[in-house]
C-alpha cells in the first residue's frame, strides 16, 4: 500500500502542508539534495503527489513577476546545485523552469525528483514546463531509460516518470506580457487560446502546434516559417514573431532548447530569449550557463543575468 494517511490538505505562502506527507517529502529533499536515491515506494507517491499538482495547472501557467527562469539542466545534478547556490533557494526565490531536465547527464533521475519533490513541496514557488526531451520516445535514446534500468534495476521508475512529465504544463505567461516555452512557436499559432484548448496529457506528437512550442527555434535567415533541421518543430523568423507578438500583447519570448555558448543569446532586437543553464554541457562543451532574473516590466533594470560555470571537480562525482 502507498499511502496509509489521512490527509488535510492547506496551502499557506505557496507551500504545501498535508499531515504525514509534509514531513515524508521534506525528508526526501534532504536525501536527494545530498544525491542519493529514494526508495521506489516513495518515487511512485511522490509522482503521484506531483501529477495531482500539474494535473490542476492550465497548459499556460500564469504567473508573476519576480521570477528566476532556467534553461536546460540535462541530468547535470550539481549544476543544478549551482543554480540554487547563485539563484538562491526555493521557496525563497521562485523559480521556472524551461524544460529538458534529463538526459545526456550522469544525474537525470535525482535531478528531476528532486524537481518534483521541491514542485510538490513548494507549489507556488516552483513552476516546471515540459521540453522535448519529456517524452517517452526521447528519453528512451539518450539516457534516461538507462539509466532508470541502472539504478533501479526496472523500467518501473522510468514508466512513473514519463507518465508525469504527459501532466506538465506546456509553458508559462509571467505578468501577461513575458511568454515562456521550451522551444518557440509554429505556423498554426495565433491565439494563446489555442495552446490552452490542447489536451497536453499525451506523448509530444511529432508533427502539430504541441511539438512546435516543444521543439521550434528562432532564425535570423528565417522569415516566417521554415522546417527545422532537427526533424521535428519549426525555424521561425522575425516576421513570424512580430506577428504573433501584436496579436498576443506578447512583449518578450522566452525559450531554452539549444546550447549557447555565452549563456544566453537575444534575437529579434530583444524580442526572443534563449537561456541555456547546463554549463559545459555533455562535460565536454565548455559553454558557461545563465540563470535570468525577470524583476518585471515596470522595474528598473527589468531584469538581471547571473552567469555561472559547471560546480567544481572535486563537488561532483561520476556514477
Amino acid at each position: 500500500l502507498l499511502f496509509h494517511y489521512s490527509f488535510l490538505f492547506y496551502f499557506y505562502g505557496g507551500e504545501v502542508f498535508t499531515m504525514g506527507v509534509h514531513s515524508d517529502i521534506d525528508r526526501q529533499i534532504e536525501k536527494l539534495r545530498r544525491c542519493e536515491l529514494i526508495t521506489e515506494d516513495e518515487v511512485e507517491n511522490l509522482c503521484q503527489l506531483a501529477r495531482d499538482i500539474f494535473m490542476e495547472e492550465g497548459n499556460i501557467q500564469s504567473i508573476s513577476s519576480p521570477i528566476t527562469l532556467c534553461g536546460d539542466i540535462h541530468g547535470q545534478y550539481f549544476d543544478l546545485m549551482e543554480i540554487f547556490a547563485i539563484g538562491g533557494d526555493a521557496p525563497h526565490t521562485q523559480y521556472l523552469f524551461l524544460g529538458d531536465y534529463v538526459d545526456r547527464g550522469y544525474y537525470s533521475v535525482e535531478t528531476v525528483l528532486l524537481l518534483l519533490a521541491l514542485k510538490v513541496r513548494y507549489p507556488d514557488r516552483m513552476m516546471l514546463i515540459r521540453g522535448n526531451h519529456e517524452s517517452r520516445q526521447i528519453t528512451s535514446v539518450y539516457g534516461f531509460y538507462d539509466e532508470c534500468m541502472k539504478k533501479y534495476g526496472s523500467a518501473h521508475i522510468w514508466h512513473l516518470c514519463v507518465d508525469v512529465f504527459d501532466y506538465l504544463p506546456l509553458g508559462a505567461l509571467i505578468d501577461n506580457e513575458v511568454l515562456c516555452v521550451h522551444g518557440g512557436l509554429s505556423p498554426e499559432l495565433e491565439s494563446l487560446d489555442q495552446v490552452r484548448m490542447i489536451d497536453r496529457k499525451q506523448e509530444v506528437p511529432h508533427t502539430g502546434l504541441m511539438c512546435d512550442l516543444l521543439w521550434s527555434d528562432p532564425d535570423c535567415q528565417a522569415v516566417d516559417f521554415t522546417l527545422s533541421p532537427r526533424g521535428a518543430g519549426y525555424l521561425f523568423g522575425e516576421r513570424a514573431m512580430d506577428e504573433f507578438s501584436r496579436g498576443n500583447n506578447i512583449s518578450l519570448l522566452c525559450r531554452a532548447h539549444q546550447l549557447v555558448m555565452e549563456g544566453f543569446k537575444w534575437h529579434f532586437n530583444k524580442r526572443v530569449l534563449t537561456i541555456w543553464s547546463a554549463p559545459n554541457y555533455c562535460y565536454r562543451c565548455g559553454n558557461i550557463a545563465s540563470l535570468f532574473e525577470y524583476h518585471g516590466g515596470d522595474m528598473h533594470p527589468r531584469y538581471t543575468f547571473k552567469m555561472f560555470r559547471e560546480a567544481p571537480q572535486e563537488e561532483r562525482g561520476i556514477p
